[in-house]
């Protein structure tokens, strides 16, 4: 590591940095040391050390999830209270 340091200035929401200092306090650390920790896992992986994606299904889950929600409301499909009754149902 070389001897030199250099500051920096991040703005973040008041009540975010809240819960940070308290998470990596229970850690054993300042943020500082979260923030350097970070950074040196992002130089060793060469990029952002975790996946960013937005939350949200991709197509064929958001299609299953809308086919879901139309058998769960449809009073014509039988619904179940246990797998022993659905299994003797299949079972014929």
């Amino acid at each position: 590591m070389a001897g030199t340091t250099t500051n920096i200035s991040i703005r973040m929401d008041t009540e975010l940095k809240a819960q940070a200092d308290a998470l990596f306090g229970e850690l054993g650390m300042n943020i500082s040391t979260a923030f350097n920790i970070f950074v040196r896992q992002a130089v060793r992986e060469g990029g952002i050390p975790f996946k960013i994606q937005l939350d949200k299904p991709n197509k064929e889950t958001a299609a299953a999830m809308r086919e879901a929600e139309r058998i769960a409301g449809d009073p014509e499909v039988k619904g179940y209270e246990d797998q022993a009754e659905l299994f003797r149902d299949l079972k014929g």
